[in-house]
């Protein structure tokens, strides 16, 4: 009975055109939160590298819709395909999902001589929190770094699980090793969220182990894609998570140097005129001043005595007067009797000085007699 069972199978298979022997591998169930995108890796065998390798859209093999071919068309609105031949895996990725795009799929490997190959898969799309989710799908590390991926969930459930496509796992309380990786994996209660964070670590990271993998909660998995590249320079061998809040801090202090930079360069020309400003004003004054206290002490002394007589004010001048020196006298009188408007007055001046008549001392006085004539 068995063996007919198994020959009618093999007839079924054939007629369908999907082979019974797979060869490819994928996840099995994929949750996306609407308006997202997702990327879902299909690795095939190696004897499929040279095939066409198309996404089918349907739960049935025989009512699916072809939607991309890696021969043509390899974009269709907004579901593209591509082969990458090294890694013997094509992508799929599906971008601005709605609702309407929850459905099953597959992907499938054509073969001309035989039935094709293929697996199907589903995905489901929700306007809220996904089952299953990660902040990135693609990450990137170097040679003997370690990457660490946060897979959150809303329920605790199931253990979870981290997985390489087509490989072997390592779940939840157990350490172990992919493709020579040390992997660790730690489940703990979300602080920003009302769920859970499975926090999976890969260190010593080398070549190999660039390719997907993806974390399984249940029946839900999510794809990640881990890339290695050989250390530059420029490229440190830290953790991915961690260091972004690292290169975040030094961005900001560097930005915050250049900026504390830029204000001293703008501070600095207008604080140099103000101090160049300044100095010019000071040596200014200063030889204003030398070249006023100079004049001042070339300047001859003059005393002057006033008296403080109401009725008569007089004025007596001890400065050394020369032979030829001429003397004017303003004279104001004071008389009751009004003086014509041509009237004369005429002042005589002597001076006393018993050694020398013609020369006038410091200490000589000089008298002055007024006569009023009037014509």
């Amino acid at each position: 009975m068995a063996p007919h069972l198994l020959l009618v199978l093999r007839i079924l298979f054939f007629l369908t055109g999907v082979s019974y022997a797979q060869s490819v591998s994928t996840v099995s169930h994929v949750s996306v939160k609407q308006g997202g995108s997702i990327t879902i890796p299909c690795l095939y065998d190696q004897r499929y590298r040279n095939n066409v390798k198309y996404w089918c859209r349907g739960y049935n093999w025989l009512s699916c819709s072809t939607v991309v071919r890696t021969d043509h068309p390899k974009t269709s609105g907004k579901t593209s395909i591509s082969d990458d031949i090294n890694q013997r895996v094509f992508t799929v990725t599906m971008t601005s999902l709605s609702p309407s795009d929850s459905d099953y799929y597959w992907c499938i490997v054509e073969r001309k001589s035989k039935g094709d190959d293929g697996v199907r898969l589903q995905i489901s799309v929700t306007p809220g929190t996904p089952e299953l989710y990660v902040d990135q799908q693609q990450m990137t590390e170097v040679v003997g770094g370690s990457v660490t991926v946060l897979c959150c969930y809303s329920s605790q459930g199931n253990r979870g699980r981290w997985c390489k496509i087509g490989g072997s796992c390592v779940a939840v309380g157990h350490s172990g090793a992919l493709d020579g990786t040390f992997v660790k994996l730690v489940q703990e209660e979300s602080r920003t969220t009302n769920g859970y964070v499975l926090m999976v670590t890969m260190s010593g990271l080398m070549m190999e182990n660039t390719g997907w993998y993806w974390c399984e909660k249940g029946d839900i998995q999510m794809p990640v894609h881990i890339t290695v590249n050989q250390p530059t320079t420029t490229q440190s061998t830290t953790t991915i998570s961690p260091s972004v809040t690292n290169r975040d801090n030094v961005v900001t202090n560097e930005n915050t140097d250049e900026k504390h930079q830029s204000w001293l360069e703008f501070l600095f020309i207008p604080l140099s005129l103000l101090v160049v400003l300044i100095a010019v004003t000071l040596v200014t004054l200063k030889m204003l001043r030398k070249h006023k206290d100079k004049k001042a002490k070339d300047q001859p002394p003059n005393t002057t005595v006033q008296s403080s007589d109401s009725e008569q004010n007089i004025t007596y001048s001890t400065d050394p007067l020369p032979d030829d020196a001429v003397t004017y006298s303003t004279v104001v009188t004071k008389n009751k009797i009004p003086l014509p408007d041509d009237a004369v007055t005429y002042s005589t001046v002597v001076t006393k000085n018993k050694t020398q008549p013609n020369a006038a001392e410091p200490d000589d006085v000089v008298y002055s007699t007024v006569a009023q004539h009037q014509r």
